[in-house]
């Protein structure tokens, strides 16, 4: 390795010109090393038995599909030729393709199979042959994704299995899937089905260096869950983004090393004015006519907020699903990543600063908590990966309805209370108004609608059975269920008076420490959010309408409405009506009522 000095890049890489030819300086190399050991001491590498199963299991997968296909082509009356020549061939994606793929992770794996066999025999005849394997557990069809996929553990290993039938009698072993040719007279899902691998494969060639682009990648993944913004299906990135954004830098930065990488991408990215898009390179004008990512001839493009496009025909937007309010949500945490490198490069922090756990939980006052159940394990299985997937639009349409004034944060982990006694999951997403909006006295953000709007949505599910419920309520943040936090953890409640008024030492610590960070402040060991001033926490009060969302009552709870309240004012009453109010609730809102019509509004009661 050498200094600081410029190195030669053999080709550039890229729309653009490299930012900057630098190597690696001796401290480089030392940051380097230690982010290596963090990342192996943090478990992220498999080892070499389940490396050698996930071969194992592919092949037998690779087996399993040659055979359904050699069944149909029989059972279609074609030759004995054909039967004999009939084949099936097995790509993978995501993760695994790139090389990124860490312990437990899942196998995104692609089947290619000829023309007469269809997506219908995918979802039919094989997932009938898979069902009666006894190495086959948790067998679950999704046919009708954006990307139809079939999702089962193999002898304990998770598989995401997605099929494309080409425009050939016979498939090859050696199909070069990279090919254009593959994409001729097939179908929308077919060509999504068969871009993720010619999307892994355009990532590696389009990298300079692929090694610390996959250390970068894989830091940068891991980065992303522990901060709470890894998840494409709830509006944030899912690994295909992550890899996109992460080898745009290595363009950028040809020559550089794991360590510079991970500090130039929140350098970059906290720079980057959205919505211009990130490219790895220019897009491909092809005759077969798909329609590809271009703003000035599709309107629809236009709306995107976070484009990232991918390389391979037809090029296509692979963040779609980012809204104003979670890409909100990641620049804030680009900013905090941005701030700690700065440290780490100061030798003021260490690596593990970088990845500590974002406190969603103390970071709002309010949040909806999306409950949902069903009557066994199976079911629950399928009905929340149907919420889940719906999820984001319930934050779409909350953007909607307020206009963008009410903002969401949609939390991408699930959680599940143990003490109840049916199939159970929740969700929940932080609110909160949006900064330097003038609130007037009682002005109100009435949500009701927008989630009888999702209720309605999800319950359009074609596979609803008798026992799959969903329930939306309002919870603030000193009722957040104890289940959501670890075990034997105690949710500390920061005290009024420390919010308003910290400490003279506090505060020079605080800004000492973290001054510049989007997305919070240290104070009294947690993480709390810069964005909301002091001065703005009273107003930004949000109001409940009791909503039941246990398991034992079924079927109530059904009004929903959130408020932004007069400062000094924890509850006013709607005058619309509200059902299933307790006995307590009704007497606190008319004492309440009673202050708000005297003018006694600054008057504080704890009730």
């Amino acid at each position: 390795m050498v200094g600081s000095e410029a190195l030669p890049s053999p080709r550039q890489h890229g729309v653009t010109k490299p930012l900057s030819l630098a190597g690696p300086s001796d401290a480089d190399l030392l940051r380097t090393k230690k982010l290596n050991k963090f990342l192996v001491d943090a478990g992220l590498y498999e080892i070499k038995e389940e490396a050698a199963k996930r071969v194992e299991v592919l092949g037998r997968i690779k087996q399993i599909v040659v055979d359904w296909v050699k069944q149909l082509t029989r059972l279609r009356g074609y030759t004995d030729q054909m039967v004999e020549d009939a084949n099936a061939v097995i790509f993978t994606f995501g993760s695994y393709r790139l090389g990124v793929h860490g312990p437990g992770a899942d196998i995104d794996t692609l089947c290619v199979g000829p023309s007469y066999v269809n997506r219908d025999d995918f979802f039919f005849v094989l997932h009938d042959m898979l069902s009666g394997m006894e190495e086959v557990t948790e067998l679950q069809p999704v046919p009708d994704a954006h990307v139809p996929v079939m999702k089962f553990k193999f002898d304990g290993i998770c598989i995401d299995l997605l099929y494309a039938s080409i425009s050939l009698l016979v498939v090859p072993d050696d199909l070069d899937i990279s090919d254009d040719s593959v994409l001729y007279d097939v179908d929308e899902p077919t060509v999504r089905s068969l871009n993720g691998c010619r999307v892994a494969d355009q990532i590696l060639k389009h990298v300079p260096n692929v090694e610390h682009f996959r250390t970068t990648l894989r830091c940068l993944k891991f980065w992303a869950k522990k901060r709470g913004v890894y998840s494409n299906v709830t509006g944030f990135l899912g690994g295909v983004n992550w890899a996109l954004l992460v080898a745009r830098v290595c363009q950028f930065y040809p020559n550089a090393i794991p360590s510079m990488l991970v500090s130039r991408f929140f350098r970059v990215y906290t720079q980057w004015r959205w919505p211009n898009p990130v490219m790895l390179c220019s897009i491909q004008q092809q005759e077969l006519g798909f329609a590809v990512w271009d703003p000035r001839k599709n309107p629809k493009d236009r709306t995107h907020h976070m484009p990232i496009i991918t390389p391979a025909y037809p090029c296509m937007n692979s963040s779609y699903n980012v809204s104003t309010s979670t890409l909100r949500v990641m620049t804030e945490q680009f900013l905090f990543g941005n701030t700690i490198c700065e440290e780490i490069e100061l030798n003021k922090a260490q690596w593990h600063a970088l990845f500590e756990p974002y406190m969603f939980f103390e970071s709002y006052r309010n949040y909806l908590q999306v409950d949902i159940v069903a009557g066994d394990c199976d079911d629950l299985r399928a009905w929340k990966g149907w919420v889940e997937s719906r999820l984001r639009q319930l934050t779409l349409m909350i953007e909607r309805d307020t206009m963008g004034k009410l903002q969401c944060h949609p939390y991408p982990h699930e959680y599940s209370d143990p003490s109840k006694q049916c199939s159970h999951s929740a969700f929940f997403m932080g609110l909160q108004r949006k900064q330097g909006e003038v609130v007037l006295e009682g002005q109100q953000f009435d949500i009701r609608g927008t989630v009888d709007e999702f209720r309605h949505s999800v319950n359009m599910y074609v596979f609803w059975r008798p026992g799959m419920e969903i329930y939306v309520s309002h919870v603030r943040r000193k009722q957040i269920p104890l289940y959501v936090f670890p075990e034997g953890y105690k949710p500390c409640r920061i005290p009024r008076s420390n919010i308003i008024n910290p400490s003279s030492e506090e505060e020079a610590s605080r800004k000492r420490k973290y001054e510049g960070i989007g997305n919070g402040i240290k104070q009294n060991g947690l993480l709390k959010r810069q964005s909301v001033s002091p001065r703005n926490r009273d107003s930004d009060s949000v109001s409940p309408v009791i909503v039941n969302h246990s398991c034992a009552e079924e079927g109530k709870g059904k009004v929903f409405e959130v408020q932004v309240l007069p400062k000094g004012l924890e509850l006013v009453v709607s005058s619309r009506p509200v059902v299933e109010l307790e006995q307590g609730t009704v007497i606190r809102q008319v004492i309440y009522l009673f202050i708000y019509f005297f003018g006694l509004k600054n008057i504080g009661l704890m009730l």
